[in-house]
């Protein structure tokens, strides 16, 4: 590791510190000044709007020079929509203790955004409440994704409460260098294009020891993202653990692919997919390479292990078309539980760029439905298959 990113991490370590106690002046942490939002006027009785006071807040943090906290204590703290930009002048942490409601009159496609950061430390213990129920069931109204990260670095989001959104509960884009731990998404099942957690052209990326509940996506990992790593994950109600769906402007020659994905130690309990990868037909060329799915327990998915390279929502499709996204060096390892439905194994690949170096080690699942056992679907694979694997006839 090179000095540089040493010395940012323990800094970041320190951050970390600052937001574990209880206190809430710079007594209990010496090296860093408290930005307190309620000194700044924001009231935490669920009513009063409180962005003004917010960014005030986040202003002086921002440009302390040094160490600096943000600090949101207990209550409920009304927000319309927040840009809180960068670059900051030291390491800045946001302390949210207090939970964070959506104003009704949130009109844009983001409530709360983090850009232009570096060296940040986002986490408490407290919720972010998008509020969504209020828009679900309604047609042309604005759905603000919750938080967004865009063009931020060295970033930790630890110990944070998500709970319905109106859109995305969490997304990070053009990012770098960003660990999400101890993360908490709450929104019900039928609660429309609510994923968890979005990762766009971002690099090195971790989600760790968290849980997600949605209705949609429970992380989903979009063109340009390289180099994720989610461990430890429990998804569910959802659409699981997916990549893409890629390649679908075939305007847009930029990349349309995603490289290096570990997925391991997770628990789908429900959901509608396991782990999934979709590409649309006919797509720009693009790649997806280097992934590893190991350890994955299913509890009643749908469809445990999915790869659509024909996905195409609507009606209106070529059903002759081929996609141009090459899938390659893809490994599924040690996976294991019920599938709701009978192809529990579904690998659907282009005949134009056929997948190629898969492997399949040790997989069992069984269809948990009347009257049958679990099969695979496999079309223009190829690959090797070791130990066990239940169902057969894939690879």
């Amino acid at each position: 590791m090179a000095a540089s990113s040493m010395v940012i991490l323990v800094a970041v370590f320190q951050l970390v510190l600052m937001l574990s106690c209880s206190c809430g002046t710079a007594q209990g942490a010496s090296s860093a000044r408290f930005f307190d939002v309620t000194s700044y006027g924001a009231v935490a009785n669920g009513k009063a709007e409180n962005s003004k006071q917010f960014l005030r807040a986040w202003d002086d943090a921002c440009q302390w020079n040094g160490n600096s906290v943000m600090h949101i204590p207990k209550g409920i703290f009304r927000l319309s929509t927040v840009d809180f930009i960068g670059p900051c002048r030291g390491f800045t942490a946001v302390r949210i203790v207090g939970d964070l409601k959506a104003s009704p009159g949130v009109s844009s496609d983001t409530w709360i955004s983090f850009q232009y950061v570096d060296r940040l430390l986002v986490g408490g213990g407290g919720t972010v409440d998008g509020q969504g129920a209020s828009v679900w069931s309604k047609t042309g109204q604005p759905r603000a994704i919750s938080m967004v990260f865009n063009f931020v670095k060295f970033v930790e989001i630890s110990n944070l409460n998500f709970i319905n959104s109106k859109s995305v509960h969490l997304k990070l884009f053009s990012s770098q260098k960003v660990i999400m731990s101890g993360i908490k998404i709450t929104a019900p099942e039928n609660s429309p294009n609510t994923d968890g957690i979005c990762i766009a052209e971002s690099q090195d990326i971790k989600l760790l020891h968290s849980s997600i509940a949605s209705g949609d996506d429970c992380v989903s990992m979009l063109s340009g993202t390289e180099n994720v790593e989610i461990a430890d994950v429990t998804c569910g109600p959802g659409h699981g653990i997916s990549v893409g769906s890629l390649g679908q402007n075939l305007g847009d020659q930029s990349n349309s692919g995603v490289t290096g994905l570990h997925v391991r130690n997770c628990t789908f309990i429900g959901t509608q997919n396991g782990v999934r990868i979709k590409t649309w037909a006919p797509s720009v060329p693009g790649l997806v390479s280097n992934f590893m799915f190991e350890d994955l327990h299913m509890k009643n998915a749908d469809n445990p292990i999915i790869i659509d390279q024909h996905y195409c929502p609507s009606r209106n499709c070529n059903n002759k078309a081929q996609s141009s996204i090459e899938i390659k060096n893809v490994t599924f390892r040690n996976i294991w539980g019920e599938s709701s439905t009978p192809i529990a194994l579904n690998i659907q690949c282009s005949s134009k760029v056929p997948c190629s170096e898969f492997k399949l080690q040790n997989i069992n699942l069984a269809y948990n439905g009347r009257g049958g056992v679990a099969k695979s679907d496999c079309l223009n694979v190829h690959g090797q298959s070791y130990g066990q694997t239940h169902p057969t006839g894939c690879l």
